[in-house]
């Protein structure tokens, strides 16, 4: 119902069970940082919920990229042109280089940090990466 739909106390339970329940929430607990913060711990792919506000906000785009980097793909195009951010998800996992701007992609120091932690994150660095000596021996 909307009423439950829009009543914090309900969702937060909600989504601290299942935290794809933050679908079912209104507008307004989608744009709830805490709420969402919730739902993220709880089930990082909730993050496409969330409003495009909280897509933006490092702190909670963070969370879900620590348990799978390609939710970076739901960040906004702000944060995934954050060098400094990106390093951080790379660090978590290397995956999130995917979905890095393509300036980002071409970043050696950023796919350094990407490989170091997953070797296979190569694939995601702009090509004229590919044959970096340095990288490839990292990646093996």
């Amino acid at each position: 119902s909307d009423s439950l739909r829009a009543d914090k106390t309900f969702v937060l339970e909600a989504v601290r069970k299942s935290g794809s329940a933050l679908k079912c929430a209104n507008d307004v607990l989608r744009a709830d940082k805490e709420v969402v913060l919730e739902a993220v711990r709880e089930t990082a792919s909730a993050l496409e919920y969330a409003s495009d506000e909280l897509r933006a906000d490092k702190e909670v785009v963070l969370q879900a990229v620590k348990k799978a980097g390609s939710l970076l793909e739901l960040a906004s195009d702000n944060l995934r042109a954050d060098k400094n951010f990106v390093l951080e998800a790379v660090r978590e996992d290397g995956k999130a280089l995917e979905y890095a701007s393509a300036e980002l992609r071409a970043d050696k120091e950023v796919v350094r940090r990407a490989v170091l932690r997953d070797g296979n994150s190569l694939r995601y660095a702009n090509r004229s990466l590919h044959a970096d000596q340095d990288l490839v021996l990292l990646a093996a």
